[in-house]
Protein backbone atom coordinates (compact mmCIF):
# COMPACT_ATOMS: atom_id res chain seq x y z
CA UNK A 1 0.00 0.00 0.00
CA UNK A 2 1.51 3.64 -0.96
CA UNK A 3 2.52 5.54 1.85
CA UNK A 4 2.87 9.32 1.69
CA UNK A 5 5.66 9.12 4.90
CA UNK A 6 4.34 12.85 6.03
CA UNK A 7 2.93 13.84 9.03
CA UNK A 8 -0.90 15.13 9.68
CA UNK A 9 -3.45 15.25 8.50
CA UNK A 10 -4.17 18.79 9.23
CA UNK A 11 -7.00 21.54 8.39
CA UNK A 12 -5.85 23.37 6.09
CA UNK A 13 -5.63 27.12 7.22
CA UNK A 14 -3.18 29.68 7.55
CA UNK A 15 -3.35 29.30 11.04
CA UNK A 16 -2.97 25.45 11.80
CA UNK A 17 -0.20 25.53 8.57
CA UNK A 18 1.89 27.99 11.25
CA UNK A 19 1.20 26.11 14.02
CA UNK A 20 2.85 22.53 12.61
CA UNK A 21 5.06 23.38 9.89
CA UNK A 22 7.60 25.74 12.21
CA UNK A 23 10.73 25.25 10.10
CA UNK A 24 11.64 27.18 6.74
CA UNK A 25 12.50 24.31 4.80
CA UNK A 26 12.06 22.87 1.24
CA UNK A 27 9.11 20.10 1.68
CA UNK A 28 6.87 18.27 0.17
CA UNK A 29 3.03 17.86 1.24
CA UNK A 30 -0.48 16.35 0.16
CA UNK A 31 -3.90 17.95 -0.29
CA UNK A 32 -7.13 16.41 -0.22
CA UNK A 33 -9.74 15.72 2.77
CA UNK A 34 -10.39 13.28 5.53
CA UNK A 35 -13.88 10.79 4.73
CA UNK A 36 -16.08 9.08 6.94
CA UNK A 37 -13.71 6.17 8.16
CA UNK A 38 -11.40 8.88 9.00
CA UNK A 39 -8.46 8.68 6.24
CA UNK A 40 -7.03 10.98 4.13
CA UNK A 41 -7.53 10.87 0.81
CA UNK A 42 -4.78 12.16 -1.51
CA UNK A 43 -6.16 14.61 -4.18
CA UNK A 44 -2.67 17.12 -4.96
CA UNK A 45 0.48 16.14 -4.09
CA UNK A 46 3.24 18.71 -4.31
CA UNK A 47 6.96 20.41 -2.97
CA UNK A 48 8.35 23.59 -2.29
CA UNK A 49 11.87 23.68 -3.34
CA UNK A 50 12.98 26.58 -0.38
CA UNK A 51 9.52 26.58 1.67
CA UNK A 52 6.75 24.01 2.03
CA UNK A 53 4.93 26.45 4.58
CA UNK A 54 4.05 29.43 2.30
CA UNK A 55 3.98 26.68 -0.69
CA UNK A 56 0.95 25.19 1.61
CA UNK A 57 -0.50 28.61 2.14
CA UNK A 58 -0.75 29.40 -1.59
CA UNK A 59 -3.72 26.80 -1.01
CA UNK A 60 -5.52 28.00 1.59
CA UNK A 61 -9.14 28.75 1.08
CA UNK A 62 -9.50 27.05 -2.37
CA UNK A 63 -10.76 23.33 -3.05
CA UNK A 64 -8.88 21.15 -0.24
CA UNK A 65 -10.02 21.13 2.84
CA UNK A 66 -6.87 19.17 4.45
CA UNK A 67 -2.90 18.74 4.18
CA UNK A 68 -0.09 16.68 4.98
CA UNK A 69 3.67 17.65 4.99
CA UNK A 70 7.05 16.74 5.68
CA UNK A 71 10.61 18.43 5.43
CA UNK A 72 12.78 17.55 2.75
CA UNK A 73 16.71 17.68 3.39
CA UNK A 74 17.26 19.80 -0.28
CA UNK A 75 14.94 20.72 -3.38
CA UNK A 76 16.37 17.72 -5.12
CA UNK A 77 15.07 15.30 -2.29
CA UNK A 78 12.01 17.28 -2.50
CA UNK A 79 11.51 16.55 -6.14
CA UNK A 80 12.15 12.66 -5.82
CA UNK A 81 9.40 12.51 -3.25
CA UNK A 82 7.03 14.47 -5.16
CA UNK A 83 7.78 12.33 -8.08
CA UNK A 84 7.26 9.07 -6.16
CA UNK A 85 4.36 10.17 -4.18
CA UNK A 86 2.58 11.43 -8.27
CA UNK A 87 3.26 7.88 -9.14
CA UNK A 88 2.09 5.80 -6.26
CA UNK A 89 -1.03 8.56 -5.28
CA UNK A 90 -2.18 7.40 -9.18
CA UNK A 91 -0.87 10.63 -11.65
CA UNK A 92 -2.87 12.72 -13.31
CA UNK A 93 -5.59 9.65 -13.71
CA UNK A 94 -6.59 9.84 -10.11
CA UNK A 95 -5.16 13.36 -8.54
CA UNK A 96 -5.70 16.74 -9.46
CA UNK A 97 -2.38 17.12 -11.01
CA UNK A 98 -2.25 17.69 -14.58
CA UNK A 99 0.80 16.64 -15.15
CA UNK A 100 4.23 15.31 -14.07
CA UNK A 101 6.28 17.22 -11.49
CA UNK A 102 8.67 19.50 -13.27
CA UNK A 103 12.27 19.78 -12.47
CA UNK A 104 13.90 22.97 -11.57
CA UNK A 105 15.51 24.25 -14.76
CA UNK A 106 18.88 23.54 -15.68
CA UNK A 107 19.01 20.42 -13.09
CA UNK A 108 19.24 17.95 -15.01
CA UNK A 109 16.96 15.96 -12.17
CA UNK A 110 15.44 12.42 -13.30
CA UNK A 111 12.28 11.03 -11.71
CA UNK A 112 13.43 8.09 -10.01
CA UNK A 113 10.05 6.06 -11.19
CA UNK A 114 9.91 6.64 -14.78
CA UNK A 115 11.77 8.08 -17.85
CA UNK A 116 9.73 11.44 -18.21
CA UNK A 117 13.23 13.28 -18.28
CA UNK A 118 15.25 10.70 -19.81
Amino acid sequence: MATLNMNGSYELTAAKIDAVVTRTSPGNYALGYVNNENTFVVQYVGRSDSDVAARLKQHVGKKYKSFKYSYATSPKAAFEKECVNYHDFGESKLLDNSIHPDRPAGSGWKCPRCSIFG
